[in-house]
């Protein structure tokens, strides 16, 4: 039996969060990826609260004249500029059932080089 696209992600992300859960110390740094914007946000899964949040619609964070790619890199640094500000500096990567790839890795390098470990 084949699956479709989101059936095959929403199968693989299924798997990933039996496994990948966030705290208040270590956050769940997770990830969604429409076809023009990214999204990403820090989740405390025990009291369920967002910590932080970035996005490509964000008016302080200058995507014009980007690739999609560049953007979710800034995207990545400006979530972890904000995580630090929180008192975050670890978190565990939840890439949503997408290939850590493209985007998705733009994503997180920008995150570690804003300060993140993960």
């Amino acid at each position: 039996m084949a699956f479709s696209k989101t059936e095959r992600r929403d199968k693989i992300k299924r798997r990933v969060r039996g496994v990948v859960s966030g705290t208040a110390s270590r956050p769940r740094l997770t990830v969604f990826r429409s076809n023009k914007e990214i999204y990403a946000q820090m989740v405390d899964d025990v009291s369920g609260r967002t910590l932080a949040a970035a996005s490509s619609r964000d008016k302080d964070i200058a995507t014009d004249g980007m690739n999609k790619s560049q953007a979710a890199h800034e995207v990545g640094k400006k979530l972890a500029e904000r995580a630090v500000a929180a008192g975050i500096e670890t978190c565990a990567f939840d890439r949503n059932g997408y290939l850590y790839h493209g985007r998705v890795k733009q994503l997180a390098d920008g995150a570690r080089e804003g300060g993140l470990k993960f």
